[in-house]
Formats: C-alpha cells, structure tokens, sequence
C-alpha cells in the first residue's frame, strides 16, 4: 500500500472529506498546524473517549480497488467487534475529476479499540487501503493521524493533522467518478475494463469476442430507430409488442440475449465492472438495429438511456439536487454508438405502478427492489432519464389503456419519423 498512499499524500491537505452520518453528510478538511483562533467542533457528535477510524480504498488497479471496496464491508462486519458503528465516507479534490476515492468510517470506543486497531493495521499491511485514526483532544479539536507507511518512513512517525470544517462542494463529490468509471461513452473505454479484469472474470473474454467494430456500432440503417423507455411494469413489453405488429418492424431488447448466459455473473461484480458489461451490450445491440433496420423499421425496448440513467443514479446518493446539472457532459450521448430516430419514455403513477408490479408476481431484480424501498432512487432514475440529451426522450403517459398509449406513440412516430 506505501506506494500508492505515497502518491496521494503531496495534496493530502488539499484533500476534502465526506462522512454520512445520521443519513447527512458531513464535510470536513485537514490542516498541519493548530491555529490560535477556537476551532470548529467538526465531530460535535462525538465523545473525546470515543475511538473513530477511517478506511479509504485507493490502488492504481481500478480492478482491485472496485472489487476490494465491495468486499470490505463484508470483511468489516464479520470481524469487527460489536459495538462499533460504521458508515460510508470519502474524500476527494474540489472539481477535480476522478479525485474521488471511496472507502468507510467506524467508530468504537476504548474498550475495543486494540481489536479494532490490529484488524486494521493487517489490512493496512497487505491490502490497497489507506487507514486515519482521529482523536479528541481537551479543546475539542479533533486530529487526524495518517497511518501510512510510506509518511512513517519518512518521519519516523504517524503524521497528525487537525481537522476543521468545510463547505460543502458546489456539486456531489461522487459525480467526479461518474465518466467511465459508472457510465462509458466509448465502446474502448468499456472494453479496457473487461480486458483488464479477464484474468479473473474468464467470461469477460467470451463477451469481448462478440463485439461489433467501431463502424458497426454507429452505422445509420435506412429505415426509423424507436427506442421504448421506462421503469418496469410501465407497459414496455405490451406496448413494443403492439408496435412491431403495427409497423412491420423488428423487435430488439437491450441487453440482448447473446449476453444472458453472462449476466448473473457480471450482476455480482462491483459497478465499475458491471457497467462496462451492459455498456457493451449496448454496442451489440447497435449492431443488430444497423443489420435489421436495413429492412424494417427497428423498435428497441431499452438501450443506452436505461443504462446511464441507472448508473448515474446508483452513483449518486441522496436528493435530486445531488445529480450532475442539466447540460452536464454525463448526459451526453456516446459518440460512437448510433443514436434512435425516436426515443419514448413511459411514465407513470408510483401507486399504480406498484400495483401493476403486484399482479405480475414475478421476481423483482435487485434494481427494481431499491425502485420500490428508496423513493430518492426512483427520483434520480426518472430525472436521469430526462437530462440525457441528443437524442432526448419524448415523455409519454402510460395510465391509460394501451390502445391509447400505442395510439399516441403512433401519432409521435408518424410525425417524428415519417411512418
């Protein structure tokens, strides 16, 4: 770990860090020296008996970090000793782009505090994991003392530093991380992350051969390309259906099929993983839509909207003013990925929603539970999907019956595309 914590600690100070307690997050910076005037109670929750620790995940591998920082957690709570609270935290560069490194803070007090101290200076030791313990001193300031072992060879020992509060940034820090890191906007960006993980992931190899060329994946077909968006249970299966038999047209789905043996496994893997997955399946199905629309009109029940919309609201927490603004370059559409005639989204009441959901019966996915148990999540998804521009979605009522909402779809298609 020493050489990569060496490589963070020249803007240590410079650094901000977010800890989210009681569901809030609390922003706080360092500093080398204790200034004379009172200092800020940065930890005012907290009792200067109380021992607290921070973890923060951080390799050149972005490989090995992605799939350490899924599987600290686990790690934590099965070894450490009870009693000890722990949440997320991060820090990062104020509008520097992928400055932002994740990992997690705990607290516990002095009568665990050797136990919990040997669990992580073994991690510290062997694993890519930078470690800050934080005290209390009779002046309420709080210090910060970095454990790496890059500055303790260098100094000879732990390095302090003093806490002190800190605004909150002008935008969420997670959006720092979100280009190519949740969402990707290239087909070789999404694949230098499965080739780099094929050592470990064998069906990362099987999933590279099936991809098309650069070309492929963008060619224009002679005919209309109308994607169908939405939430589940919004009627994108009746309504697709209907409009394949309607127009003659062929349907596709995103992910396609071709990519289903793989899912299950690639749903396991850590975001930065399984997004580069379903980016691709993307690219795949691009292919498909400039092969088949050389014959037919194309509709597409889901395709890059879906996969932005989701990644980008998985990798933001909280309200809505957390997601990037409106016009941000994380809505914009892929360069290389050939863009729909039409985009359509389905909208519809979460009440009614539910209740649809309810008469399927089927098994939901992972997504669609946090869809069900996080109204913010559901938020974020719906006002994703309407700041991703060029082309934008057209919003579409889907309440009413599905005569009605395949007559006005038909209505949009035949005066945006011609049909």
């Amino acid at each position: 770990m020493a050489r990569h914590a060496k490589s963070l600690l020249p803007r240590w100070t410079s650094r901000v860090f977010m800890v989210e307690l009681d569901g809030a997050p609390l922003y706080f910076g360092i500093q080398e020296k204790h200034r004379e005037e009172k200092t800020l109670r940065v930890f005012h929750q907290f009792q200067k008996q109380d021992r607290c620790y921070s973890l923060l995940v951080h390799s050149r591998d972005r490989i090995r970090s992605a799939k350490f920082y899924g599987e600290l957690k686990d790690k934590l709570l099965r070894d450490l000793p009870s009693g000890c609270d722990l949440t997320s935290m991060s820090s990062f560069l104020p509008n520097v782009k992928d400055s932002l490194i994740k990992g997690y803070f705990l607290k516990g007090c002095a009568e665990n505090s050797s136990h919990i101290e040997q669990l992580l200076s073994e991690l510290e030791q062997h694993e890519p994991v930078l470690v800050c313990s934080y005290c209390g001193g009779e002046d309420e300031q709080w210090t910060q003392h970095l454990w790496s072992r890059a500055e303790s060879k260098a100094t000879g020992k732990a390095k302090q530093y003093y806490l002190v509060s800190s605004e909150a940034p002008a935008y969420h820090p997670s959006t720092l991380n979100i280009i190519n890191s949740h969402v990707f906007y290239s087909i070789d960006e999404a694949c230098d992350v499965l080739k780099e993980c094929g050592d470990i992931i064998p069906e990362a190899m099987s999933v590279l051969e099936m991809l098309p060329s650069r070309v492929e994946a963008r060619q224009k077909p002679d005919f209309p390309v109308i994607v169908i968006e939405g939430l589940d249970a919004t009627g994108k299966t009746t309504l697709t259906e209907s409009l394949r038999d309607t127009l003659g047209a062929t349907l596709l789905r995103s992910p396609p099929q071709c990519l289903s043996p793989w899912r299950a496994r690639f749903d396991q893997e850590p975001p930065l993983i399984r997004r580069a997955f379903y980016a691709l399946g993307n690219y795949i199905t691009a292919e498909q839509i400039s092969q088949e629309g050389m014959k037919t009109p194309v509709i597409v029940d889901r395709f890059w909207h879906s996969t932005a919309a989701y990644a980008i609201a998985t990798a933001v927490s909280g309200p809505l003013c957390n997601l990037p603004l409106e016009g941000s370059e994380v809505y914009r559409w892929p360069s290389d990925l050939l863009q729909p005639s039409l985009v359509v989204l389905l909208t519809l009441d979460p009440e009614e929603r539910k209740r649809r959901l309810k008469n399927r019966g089927q098994g939901k996915t992972d997504e669609e539970q946090e869809l069900d148990h996080n109204h913010l999540f559901r938020l974020r998804v719906e006002e994703a999907y309407r700041r991703i521009r060029d082309p934008a979605c057209v919003t579409v009522d889907a309440s009413p019956s599905a005569d009605l909402v395949l007559h006005q779809v038909l209505l949009l298609i035949r005066r945006k595309c011609h049909l």
